[in-house]
């Protein structure tokens, strides 16, 4: 049985543009989304298997384990912008933002880490530009993502030789949970003009760097936290 590379948050904009180009570059994907009508869509047209999952239910990895076991590596390109000033963050805010963005990823871990280990595999987290640089009203993602990139070199360390676990910190990309900030062309202009390359990110933009880390041509790489940001983290 030939390793997969298995998919979280598919039918995203990063998430299926990884779909496609390692689809075209002839490697065996199984995608993951919670929305059946749309994943079943991208599994016709990528020819592979999916598995219709809500990261944020109880046991969820129940579902994926049966369909997919052998794994050469794992993508969790699943995310959300949770914005709010800081004087009205609660509790809860913070959980529900763990509750997606982190707590899924070590239960994902912990169940495909020993099929990782076999198989040599890679994981592939994704991060934010907000950890690093500092943005208003940003403190609920970037206190979650800062976390990820935490995990990210703990199991680096961890894993090392046999697993390799990177993080990419994209800006701003062109997705659906990008829409209610982009769809002002005013507010979209004027972060695009915030980053030094003076455009907003695409998902083939941050899938390509994904794409790299996942496969073996990055077999030298692991513990890193990668801006895909257009220099915005650094210029």
């Amino acid at each position: 049985m030939t390793p997969k590379y298995l998919i979280f948050g598919a039918t995203g904009n990063i998430g299926s543009n990884l779909a496609d180009q390692l689809y075209k570059s002839n490697h065996e994907i199984h995608l993951v989304g919670r929305n059946e009508e749309e994943i079943k869509s991208l599994s016709e047209k990528f020819k592979c298997d999916y598995s219709v999952a809500d990261v944020l239910e109880n046991n969820f990895i129940e579902k994926i384990k049966p369909e997919v076991q052998e794994v050469k590596g794992i993508a969790y390109c699943v995310g959300s912008i949770d914005l709010k000033p800081f004087k009205k963050v609660k509790e809860d805010d913070l959980h529900k933002c763990m509750k997606l963005n982190l707590y899924p990823v070590i239960e994902i871990i912990k169940a495909y880490e020993d099929n990782l280990k076999k198989n040599k595999g890679s994981i592939i987290l994704f991060s934010t530009v907000a950890v690093q640089r500092g943005f208003t009203n940003h403190s609920i993602i970037a206190s979650t993502k800062a976390a990820l990139e935490g995990l990210t070199v703990s199991l680096a360390a961890e894993f090392a030789p046999n697993i390799r676990v990177n993080c990419i910190a994209p800006s701003l990309t062109n997705s659906k949970i990008a829409q209610p900030i982009l769809k002002s062309n005013i507010v979209a202009e004027g972060i695009a003009k915030a980053h030094p390359m003076k455009r907003i990110g695409e998902g083939k933009d941050a899938a390509a760097m994904a794409k790299f880390l996942l496969t073996d041509e990055s077999s030298w790489i692991t513990g890193q936290i990668i801006g895909v940001d257009g220099g915005r983290s650094s210029i």
